[in-house]
């Protein structure tokens, strides 16, 4: 049945070819098929995918029901390429150019010509000949012209990259390229036939609704663009629209696809009950910070934004996952987004979700959204399971398991990075919005986050706000203007306590703050200030564990990890942790943690005497006890953070030396007045935060977990501390803080996503300063100020250039091809070694250059292998050594990577 309409003579416009190469072209599709696909997708998508959040954004931005945003969205779907009706996009494939000649699309042979090295006509793309087309097109039909720009900046769009008006200009200049006549003709008719068939209204909207529009589009586009749902042509076969075809290939795409329909909230049960359905915790009852959370959910409807605040192993996860069920069910949410600062505690977090979410009535799709993901054995075990089950538990489905694509999955968890993207101008930032709006967010460790990565949460809560997306945000404790920066970020009309409000406490926009006692047990620790010398050091060490006992000794910085493990190894067992390991070495660094430090029960092997010395990498994600700690000054938070590593645990017996928790200071000049921090940890932290937490801790004992609240406030807070004769050295480096916080913050505007509000898309992306790179390592040191962001990948490279994978990993040593793509348990060894480089290699100031030094090096198969695409590569001679930015870099296995200028450089 062809259902065409019109002269048809546009029928013979391509859209799609294969092989890529335009001289071997073997198949092809029509630009009517492709768009009647996308079009047929949208209305799946819509129908059986799309959360109603969603829907309910636009619609209620728009005035009009859930029925016309339908229509809308297809409508999109179906003009979404009518900009590849122009002569600049036909030229690409000179075959199919030719054969569209004969119905009247004529080009200059010279364009044809010079396609492949032609400026202008790759600036003129098809994205931008079409938001044109869709303005003129609107225009014409009496749409006004701010609403006309608006819808037509969607489909200027729908490749990830907003329109911006300079090029817009151009495409509107640059007749032979966008075409006139014929080609015009041809567009027309798109918009035409599209209308027809979906009947849209064309309402007003706000930047929100483009937003969402846009991704829905994109998703449209790349499952109706993917030829093992949507097959193309042979070459020869021509034929113009034919409903009949479209239903079938429509039919069998989908099947094929197999995407779980939208996952469903069940309806919320009593919170004690449901705490023992989800979590099976034998013997416990549930927390009062648990019901609180719920009771804070069951008030806000279904919108708004909760903090909740409370002492480490209080079960806030428990309480975040709780109250995500009520909010889920009352805001038709259909999942769930978990973020946390790193990639431990994401992986961590990641099996806890799943067993919560295998509890759920209703099979779920989810996803783990981190840069090694595709690491992690038990998500990779989900795919599998995906193929055999359906009806029940959390899979994860292969189409949603892409770079881009896993925050569409119902239920993700992914690092804070995933998150905070959503509020940088980047390429396809719409599907990080797609990827929050529809589900409940949870953010944890929210106190984790400085001047600069605040930025990007604040504006992302703003959005998320507008969205009405519920929120819950984590942490163990935050100081009163901490919390109140959050609760203006998502509502800035947010009623904020003009007090603090207690602790534990749990905080939500519009209610008052619900506050709950303190937990029964108290933890005592005892104080002690170290000078800082390692013979000092040792001496403390062997005076506490004469009677065995493990102790860590946590630094601010690599280097100090480095140097005191190698001092202490001439006296004690040293197991040294840090961040700058390769990734699969940390990884077994952690998990040896774990089976000799962790849990009674679920721990073998404790040392009878041993010194872990570690840098920040304990604070947070491993569930380790020790019987002493030893640690560098830090801020007061990470100071109580790195205490609950002691006696965290109930064991039968400690050695009589360590019976009592004890935690020494040091990393200081304690004598100085004030005290004066190392170097290292000045580089790390503001000094003004230092010397305040040295003022904090001049005394003999804190009890956790009585003191976390009140020592936090008092640190972040205004009052002075310390004796008078320190204010002066403290209110100069508070001067230094409040400057360089203000020098981040004005940083962090240059890719900052604007705030929503009215308006179109057009220089939506555009930066003040330069694009913001997508997803790359440039992206990463954006959202993280270049805090320890720059990651490389370790290969090994022979005497004759060959590479091999590290000798010392496991399946390390094998050869590298350097052509095509990788095998998979290839690609995966590879994938295992990346490593952090030093903030010397990282810092503001030469990261960029590092990035251009690190990209000389180019191997075709990492950039034919998905999982190894785009990262930087670091090759190491046989001595695992190499030379990068001036710098000698050596890779120690016992000590990880070493670092030191080259001689007479800077």
């Amino acid at each position: 049945m062809n259902t065409g309409g019109g002269v048809g003579s546009w029928w013979s416009v391509w859209a799609k070819s294969w092989p890529h190469s335009p001289a071997e072209v073997e198949q092809w599709l029509p630009l009517h098929q492709h768009l009647d696909d996308a079009q047929g997708v949208a209305g799946l998508l819509f129908d059986d995918w799309v959360p109603g959040p969603v829907v309910r954004t636009i619609a209620e931005d728009a005035g009009i029901s859930g029925a016309d945003v339908r229509d809308l969205v297809v409508w999109l779907a179906a003009v979404h390429d009518v900009g590849k009706a122009s002569p600049a996009f036909a030229v690409q494939v000179p075959t199919l150019c030719q054969a569209m000649a004969g119905d009247g699309f004529r080009v200059d042979p010279g364009m044809v010509a010079a396609a492949k090295d032609d400026r202008t006509r790759s600036r003129v793309n098809h994205a931008l000949v079409g938001h044109v087309a869709v303005f003129d097109w609107l225009s014409a039909r009496g749409v006004d012209a701010d609403d006309a720009c608006a819808l037509a900046s969607v489909v200027g769009s729908h490749h990830g990259v907003a329109p911006e008006w300079t090029r817009l200009t151009e495409v509107i200049e640059q007749i032979p390229y966008a075409g006139g006549g014929p080609w015009s003709q041809a567009r027309a008719e798109v918009l035409t036939r599209a209308a027809h068939r979906c009947a849209p209204t064309f309402p007003r909207l706000s930047t929100p609704s483009l937003v969402l529009l846009t991704a829905l589009v994109i998703v449209a586009d790349w499952i109706a663009s993917n030829a093992e749902y949507f097959p193309l042509w042979s070459l020869g076969r021509t034929g113009g629209p034919d409903d009949t075809r479209t239903q079938r290939r429509l039919t069998e795409g989908w099947s094929r696809l197999g995407l779980p329909r939208r996952w469903v909230a069940p309806v919320p049960g009593e919170a004690r009950a449901t705490f023992a359905t989800r979590f099976g915790f034998a013997g416990e009852d549930i927390r009062d910070v648990q019901v609180g959370a719920v009771e804070a959910a069951r008030a806000m409807c279904g919108s708004g934004l909760v903090i909740v605040e409370a002492p480490m192993g209080e079960g806030k996860t428990e309480a975040a996952l709780l109250a995500a069920e009520v909010l889920a069910h009352d805001a038709d949410a259909n999942g769930c987004f978990v973020a946390l600062p790193t990639q431990a505690t994401t992986d961590a977090m990641f099996d806890r979700v799943r067993s919560w979410l295998d509890r759920l009535p209703g099979g779920a799709t989810m996803a783990l959204a981190h840069g090694k993901a595709h690491l992690n054995d038990r998500y990779r075990g989900l795919a599998r399971r995906a193929r055999v089950v359906s009806e029940s538990g959390a899979v994860a489905h292969d189409w949603l398991r892409g770079r881009k694509k896993a925050g569409l999955a119902s239920f993700v968890v992914g690092t804070i990075d995933q998150v905070l993207f959503a509020g940088l101008k980047t390429r396809h930032v719409m599907l990080r919005h797609l990827s929050l709006v529809g589900k409940v967010v949870i953010i944890d460790e929210v106190h984790a986050y400085d001047v600069y990565m605040s930025q990007y949460l604040h504006r992302v809560l703003r959005w998320l706000g507008a969205y009405r997306v519920p929120v819950i945000l984590l942490s163990a404790t935050l100081p009163d203007a901490r919390r109140a920066e959050l609760l203006r970020a998502y509502d800035p009309a947010a009623d904020v306590p003009a007090a603090h409000p207690g602790y534990p406490v749990i905080t939500a926009t519009n209610q008052p703050p619900r506050t709950f006692p303190m937990p029964d047990r108290a933890v005592p620790v005892v104080l002690d200030r170290l000078d800082d010398n390692l013979e000092t050091l040792s001496a403390y060490l062997r005076e506490h564990l004469r009677d065995g006992g493990c102790a860590v000794v946590v630094r601010n910085t690599v280097g100090r990890v480095q140097e005191a493990a190698a001092h202490l190894a001439n006296e004690f067992d040293v197991t040294i942790n840090h961040a700058r390991f390769l990734a699969c070495d940390r990884a077994a660094k952690d998990q040896d943690l774990l089976r000799r430090f962790g849990p009674p029960g679920r721990s073998e092997e404790r040392p009878s005497c041993h010194v872990v010395v570690a840098s920040q990498v304990v604070e947070q994600s491993l569930d380790i006890d020790f019987d002493l700690m030893v640690t560098d000054l830090a801020p007061v938070d990470l100071v109580l953070q790195r205490m609950g590593r002691l006696h965290r645990h109930t064991r039968e017996r400690r050695p009589d030396a360590v019976m009592r928790a004890r935690c020494a200071i040091t990393g200081v000049d304690w004598l100085a007045t004030p005290p004066a921090p190392v170097r290292g940890s000045t580089a790390v932290y503001e000094e003004h935060h230092l010397l305040r937490a040295a003022a904090l801790i001049d005394r003999d004992t804190v009890t956790l977990p009585r003191d976390i609240a009140p020592l936090v406030q008092a640190a972040y807070g205004d009052d002075p501390l310390g004796p008078p004769n320190w204010r002066p050295t403290m209110d100069d480096a508070r001067q230094r803080a409040d400057h360089r916080a203000q020098r981040r913050h004005d940083a962090a505007t240059t890719y900052l996503l604007g705030e929503p509000g009215p308006g179109d898309l057009v220089d939506w992306l555009q930066a003040h300063a330069g694009e913001a790179h997508d997803e790359g390592p440039r992206a990463l040191a954006q959202v993280r100020d270049g805090a320890e962001s720059l990651e490389v990948l370790v290969v090994q490279r022979d005497v004759d250039g060959g590479l091999r994978t590290p000798d010392w990993v496991p399946g390390g040593g094998q050869q590298i091809p350097l052509l095509g793509e990788l095998e998979w348990r290839l690609a995966r060894i590879l994938a295992s070694c990346t490593l952090r480089l030093p903030r010397a290699l990282s810092h503001e100031g030469v990261i960029d250059a590092v990035i251009d030094e690190l990209v000389q090096t180019k191997i075709d198969s990492f950039q034919q292998t998905p999982t190894l695409s785009g990262h930087l590569i670091l090759p190491l001679d046989d001595d695992r050594h190499a030379v990068l930015h001036d710098h000698h870099l050596t890779y120690d296995l016992a000590c990880g990577l070493l670092h030191e200028p080259v001689d007479g450089s800077r």
